[in-house]
């Protein structure tokens, strides 16, 4: 039996009708930049989060950076982030200049910790980046106490946690900005790249909207220097086909989770994800930790089951980050779980029997 560790022709094929219908219709209209397609989906994907502004931009990457750019921050300026993530969320403050400062991440959600987060505050300190790695948030409470007393902004990375929730607030709704990813593997995903950047502040926004379109209000007459980085309107005509039945998906992925977890529990050597009483987790990965991870893909590489690592090195020892002068060691947790955690299929679209047989084959 294949098992694919994502199958998003599965999901095409369940909304195939609706998807053919919106893709003909901005082909009709001739009309692929911005637009009303983007308009809608802006709306939209706001009004799901419970925020003022959403701007599509040209990815989750883009969005990052836009949101620094937005808040000001740069050369000479500290921005506190996990050291367990994608590269993207390191990559936007070295690309504005500004300095990274990492932090190790907690061995239960994988989410930034919160003491190394509040003693590595310095007057030079800007922001806070949370990740809500894995479909999971972090602790917002804690992050939001530390940013009010020390006067800093918190921008949240949501790429991989659309639709999940802290104490009933949707992610990406309750930091000072949230940066959306469309990569087509996210929960909510386009057909290419694509994001946005959502806020209730409304210069926030009215500067993110120049900062996509070249630093202009008016076109052609630029106020700062700004990027070309826009949502086009075939990926928001996507999403908005797949936003309508993102919570059904969500509510799928943590069917699928919960069936392993029960199935792996007390399992030897295998840690299963962590959910806390406060958060509801989207599950855009489902993440074991075991500690021959690489046996182990090589079993299920074998069992034709799909599988990957997220991700097989810390930020800290990454080339771009050199210059920061981190060394191995420095975020014990962080290195551990890049040497030991390994993702296995999660979607809604799964069988029983596909479910089953990658317990058995994790299991044997």
């Amino acid at each position: 039996m294949k098992v694919p560790l994502l199958d998003l022709v599965s999901q095409y094929s369940a909304i195939k009708p609706e998807m053919d219908a919106a893709i003909q219709r901005v082909l009709d209209s001739g009309h692929f930049i911005l637009g009303p397609e983007v308009k809608a989906i802006e709306k939209e994907v706001a009004d799901y989060l419970g925020v003022a502004h959403g701007i599509g931009v040209a990815s989750g990457t883009d969005a990052l950076i836009l949101a620094l750019r937005a808040l000001d921050i740069g050369a000479g300026d500290e921005v506190i982030l996990p050291a367990y993530t994608f590269f993207a969320t390191i990559g936007a403050v070295l690309h504005v200049g500004a300095t990274p400062v990492l932090v190790d991440v907690d061995a239960k959600d994988y989410c930034i910790d919160i003491a190394q987060t509040r003693t590595s505050v310095t007057d030079k300190t800007k922001a806070i980046i949370p990740v809500h790695l894995y479909g999971q948030s972090a602790d917002m409470d804690a992050l939001a106490e530390i940013a009010k007393e020390n006067d800093l902004a918190i921008i949240e990375d949501n790429a991989q946690a659309f639709g999940a929730e802290y104490k009933g607030r949707k992610t990406g709704s309750i930091g000072d900005i949230g940066c959306l990813s469309f990569f087509p593997s996210k929960n909510l995903g386009g057909y290419g790249d694509g994001g946005m950047v959502v806020t209730d502040n409304p210069k926030l926004a009215e500067k993110i909207t120049m900062l996509r379109a070249h630093g202009w209000k008016k076109k052609y007459f630029p106020e700062v220097l700004g990027y070309n980085s826009r949502l086009d309107a075939l990926q928001a005509a996507v999403l908005r086909v797949k936003l309508p039945h993102i919570d059904q998906w969500n509510d799928g992925r943590r069917k699928v989770a919960h069936i392993y977890s029960n199935a792996l529990a007390g399992v030897e050597n295998v840690q299963t994800p962590y959910e806390a009483e406060n958060r509801t987790h989207v599950y855009h990965l489902y993440i074991l930790q075991v500690p021959n991870r690489d046996e182990l893909q090589e079993k299920l590489k074998e069992a034709e089951i799909g599988s990957s690592v997220y991700y097989p090195q810390p930020l800290h020892l990454s080339e771009p980050a050199k210059e920061l002068g981190y060394k191995k060691g420095d975020f014990p947790v962080a290195e551990r779980a890049s040497a030991e955690t390994i993702a296995i299929p999660v979607y809604p679209e799964m069988s029983d029997e596909q479910i089953a047989y990658v317990i058995e084959v994790v299991k044997g």
